[in-house]
């Protein structure tokens, strides 16, 4: 603008460029620039060698979901016909990345919980004890921070609900939801994106009045809670050289280091809140469901069934036939005489 205004001012393309500071050959550019109502601040852009192949560089980037490498992309346009350099395709395909992700980045909004509505549990390796692999059952309960911390052997159904029965009356009540990951034990199979409930959680849930929801497959940013105390629990729990905690002489002793640890993190103010877990948990008990005086069935193992109108014994979709239905009950559980229909 102040080439243009000592251009006004004297009229003279020498006269302007030695106001302004520059030489009269680009007074001259801007005035003509002006007068042809195409002024800009940016200098004009120049064809590329690239720009051609560009549409390809986006489709591949469409097709490897941002992921392709830029030398991988050049080796693709040189059998295409492309002769620019590497250092061009690089350029390139930095652009088109940030073209193809803007669209695409992930916000993460704070989760405003309420009382009484949401439980997570997930998994996480425990430590080894004589040779046999432990699991650490982690919940959390989102509006009061409540953890919840069990050892368990494996993560079959009985064990995986014995478990949450046991922290449902921890808690003191059940929650509307409990989300979790896609186990076998929650989840059999997908069918055109839609879960496919086991039957046992199905019956689990009536049981105790909550809805179980799966989060989705492969993304733990939908259910951080839960993620965050397995990791917080991994890090206090499995003897590492970060916390330098020896190693457990028996199954008994995890346990009590995971009562101690749900003691330590339930009680101190959570940094969040500004209140510890255990008086939130006071309040959030109001809201919270009944229990059942007793435990799912599951809680105990497996189960069998005595039809009521037919006279056979039902054990895992198989039946025993030609006995009185408590004579075959016993049978079905005496060890080597036992038989599956």
């Amino acid at each position: 603008m102040e080439i243009l205004e000592s251009f006004d001012l004297t009229g003279s393309l020498r006269d302007a460029g030695e106001l302004a500071g520059c030489s009269h050959h680009t007074v001259a550019r801007y005035v003509a620039a002006r007068e042809a109502g195409g002024l800009c601040d940016r200098p004009a852009t120049r064809p590329m060698l690239i720009d051609e192949f560009l549409p390809k560089v986006e489709e591949w980037m469409e097709r490897s979901g941002g992921k392709i490498r830029a030398d991988k992309a050049h080796e693709k346009l040189l059998a295409l016909g492309y002769t620019g350099s590497e250092r061009t395709t690089r350029r390139a395909v930095h652009e088109v990345r940030l073209v193809f992700t803007a669209g695409r980045v992930r916000v993460h909004r704070p989760w405003v919980t309420e009382p009484g509505m949401w439980l997570q549990y997930d998994f996480g390796d425990g430590p080894v004890i004589d040779g046999v692999k432990t699991t650490l059952f982690c919940a959390w309960l989102a509006w009061s921070r409540f953890r919840v911390v069990l050892a368990l052997l494996d993560k079959t159904a009985p064990g995986v609900f014995a478990a949450l029965d046991v922290t449902l009356r921890r808690l003191g009540g059940a929650p509307t939801y409990v989300l979790t990951d896609n186990e076998k034990t929650v989840t059999i199979t997908h069918v055109a994106g839609m879960a496919v409930r086991n039957p046992t959680t199905v019956s689990f849930a009536r049981y105790y009045g909550v809805t179980v929801h799966t989060c989705e497959p492969a993304d733990p940013a939908s259910k951080g809670g839960s993620e965050s105390t397995v990791k917080l629990a991994k890090a206090d729990l499995v003897p590492k050289d970060t916390n330098l905690r020896p190693v457990y002489a028996s199954f008994a002793e995890l346990e009590t280091a995971c009562a101690q640890f749900c003691e330590m993190v339930n009680t101190r103010v959570h940094r969040v809140t500004r209140r510890a877990p255990t008086d939130m948990l006071a309040q959030e008990r109001t809201r919270l469901h009944p229990l059942p005086a007793t435990p799912h069935t599951v809680s105990f193992g497996v189960t069998r069934t005595v039809a009521a109108t037919a006279p056979m014994v039902v054990f895992e979709a198989g039946a025993v036939l030609g006995a009185p239905p408590a004579a075959r009950a016993t049978r079905l559980g005496a060890g080597p005489r036992s038989r599956r229909g």
